[in-house]
């Protein structure tokens, strides 16, 4: 009989108690996932090209191993030949690459005192750089001069201001990727389901900001045209890049069903985009995405220090300029790849997790076809 209560109760506190606070929990949590639009539950093999490199860890060298702590974007000045990166420590660092990766040179250039994501290059030698927490900033005279050009919108704060792109005329193009959650809590909003990004434009004549598009899931990477006509932006639980021409102020989709979940958008100059995604497709983000309830158990968990944000099989898909996968470049053990830029020979990857740029030789680690 004692044995029998002692099972009894054991099974109370350790079964029945846990059940019952999880049911109040997440019945009286505020928390309110939506259903996402039914075309980004869609997967298809058509964003699939027919060129791989699915072990393109393999080869990849550490560019600033160390010195550099997480590095989400990537922008290479090509007239001085330097990679500037930001980090989660509020740096903008210079990197000066060379063809051993153990003589790279790495610059603590300017601490934005926040978090500095996209990096873009203004007209007049300017770094303009999207900061997670600041907004959007100017940095002139080589550095000694750091400038705000906006924060808000409409009235409304940016809360993680993402990507920027820079027109021939001087006139800024960037995300905000949530006027809700900041970068600290993004995960919510991609667990919540609700478009809380904005596309935006900023005139530095006028200083005038505009907003383009609203309603936007978690709008990211951002790339101008070689034309100059058109914008592309990528939305990243959509799984979808999208076009919005300028002139016109109309959208269109540029790829969709990609095989993963894409960051940043970076045109290399020679007719192709690449856009990286920071973990390939999941069973586990499938069925998130379509079942608002395990998004909301997925929230619960991490306000109680549970991450459950599984990113793996991260890479790059290079595009041509209407959109047509080209090659992939990917690998299962890797995570959290946010940029893919291509500088000569070499592919140079960011991320939200590393410590280093790394790179990769096309030539010598080249996609192939698949079987």
């Amino acid at each position: 009989m004692p044995v029998f209560f002692f099972s009894l109760r054991f099974l109370f506190f350790s079964a029945i108690i846990p059940l019952l606070a999880s049911i109040f929990l997440y019945r009286f949590d505020t928390f309110d996932p939506a259903p996402l639009p039914s075309d980004a539950l869609v997967y298809s093999t058509d964003s699939i090209p027919p060129l791989i490199n699915d072990r393109f860890l393999t080869g990849a060298e550490f560019i600033g191993a160390g010195l550099l702590n997480s590095p989400e974007d990537i922008a290479y000045h090509r007239d001085s030949g330097l990679i500037y990166t930001g980090c989660v420590d509020g740096w903008v660092k210079r990197v000066k690459a060379f063809e051993s990766a153990n003589d790279s040179v790495v610059e603590d250039w300017v601490n934005t005192g926040g978090r500095p994501l996209g990096i873009a290059f203004g007209l007049h030698g300017e770094v303009i750089v999207a900061d997670a927490y600041k907004g959007l900033l100017n940095i002139s005279d080589d550095g000694k001069k750091t400038e705000l050009l906006t924060d808000e919108a409409e009235g409304v704060k940016f809360k993680l201001t993402d990507a920027v792109a820079v027109r021939d005329n001087g006139i800024l193009y960037f995300t905000d990727a949530s006027y809700k959650y900041n970068l600290h809590h993004f995960a919510f909003d991609i667990w919540e389901g609700k478009p809380h990004g904005r596309l935006m434009s900023f005139d530095p004549i006028t200083r005038t900001t505009r907003v383009l598009l609203r309603d936007r899931y978690f709008s990211n990477g951002v790339s101008m045209s070689p034309d100059q006509t058109h914008l592309v932006f990528c939305e990243t639980p959509l799984r979808r890049c999208s076009k919005y021409y300028i002139n016109e102020e109309r959208v269109e989709v540029f790829i969709q069903s990609l095989p993963g979940y894409p960051d940043n958008i970076r045109y290399d100059g020679d007719g192709h985009y690449w856009i990286a995604m920071p973990s390939g497709v999941t069973t586990l983000w499938k069925l998130s995405f379509r079942y608002p309830f395990i998004r909301k158990l997925q929230a619960l968990a991490a306000k109680y220090g549970f991450d459950t944000m599984i990113m793996e099989n991260a890479g790059v898909l290079q595009v041509d300029l209407d959109g047509k996968p080209i090659a992939l470049y990917h690998d299962p053990k890797h995570s959290h790849v946010t940029s893919g830029v291509k500088i000569g020979k070499y592919l140079y990857c960011g991320s939200l997790l590393d410590s280093h740029i790394f790179r990769l030789d096309l030539l010598k680690y080249p996609a192939q076809n698949r079987l």
